[in-house]
């Protein structure tokens, strides 16, 4: 038995879920699949995954040895790469996780670029605004808007944003123009839960901080779009999060003498996990969208 093509079968039916999933990604029979396991089993004499009737599970012992194996596969595709030299291109597998908006609008777009320029690279992408956990998830890259929550995060600042009072034309036309910070306690907030609802301003040195309410939240970046594009009150949010709608005047910027903080986008990497050429060359090509939009 090839000992790395075994750990690259059962790292793929890890991350695929199932050995019919992995087949396919590998290009083989589901029974080919299968063997390889079991034979992998058989040589490590220890069970790797739990077999249900709808899924795959990796026992504890199966876990330790994916998170291992992957490693050893990273560390492995990486001196392949070193000896072809960069002009070869990437290949393999990148995992990247993305807040959903963010990708929609700026990276999914642009994505055949790299994919055209790394044929060889299969790229999937995990669309969650939530912080998930890279490790468990298999993430080579996360892209992450705001503060970083963890201080132990491997990270590399990508671009920093600007952040703004927006509104449709429609909207203002009904509830008038806020001319100061103070006027926004009159009008109807779309509250992104997870930002305060506190929003501070600072113009001149000074600095004000004026506590909004609505009667609508909403916890996910899609949804504050659809609200405020349904004309139903102004918000806070990155010029990034309605960057073709300010192109075009569908969305305008209100306020706009005053400043709010910005917002910083992250490249994070998986703690304790080496960072793969293919991740950073991917932070490196986002970061080169995000320069040529500003």
């Amino acid at each position: 038995m090839d000992r790395y093509q075994a750990m690259a079968t059962f790292v793929r039916v890890v991350e695929t879920g199932s050995f019919s999933a992995a087949a396919r990604h590998l290009n083989v029979g589901q029974p080919a699949v299968s063997k390889t396991v079991a034979q992998l089993e058989s040589r490590l004499q220890v069970s790797l995954l739990i077999r249900s009737t709808h899924q795959l599970t990796p026992t504890e012992a199966g876990q330790s040895f994916y998170e291992r194996a992957r490693i050893a596969i990273q560390a492995a595709d990486e001196a392949e790469l070193a000896a072809k030299g960069a002009g070869a291109g990437l290949s393999g597998r990148l995992r990247v996780s993305a807040a959903t908006t963010f990708a929609r609008l700026h990276v999914i777009p642009r994505l055949p670029q790299f994919l055209v320029a790394h044929p060889h690279l299969d790229v999937d992408i995990l669309l969650d605004d939530r912080l998930i956990d890279l490790v468990a998830e298999g993430v080579d890259i996360s892209l992450r808007l705001g503060a970083l929550s963890d201080s132990a995060a491997v990270a590399r600042k990508i671009v920093t944003g600007g952040r703004s009072v927006l509104a449709t034309p429609a909207y203002l036309a009904r509830a008038g123009l806020p001319q100061s910070p103070a006027d926004l306690a009159n009008h109807e907030a779309i509250v992104y839960s997870q930002l305060p609802s506190a929003w501070s301003f600072t113009r001149n040195g000074a600095a004000v901080s004026v506590s909004v309410t609505g009667r609508l939240r909403v916890s996910a970046a899609e949804g504050l779009r659809a609200a405020v594009l349904a004309d139903m009150g102004v918000t806070i949010a990155s010029d990034w999060m309605f960057a073709p709608e300010l192109a075009n005047g569908t969305v305008v910027r209100v306020l706009k003498t005053w400043s709010l903080p910005s917002i910083d986008l992250w490249a994070v990497f998986p703690a304790g996990h080496m960072m793969t050429t293919k991740a950073r060359q991917f932070a490196t090509f986002v970061e080169g969208i995000m320069r040529s939009a500003d």
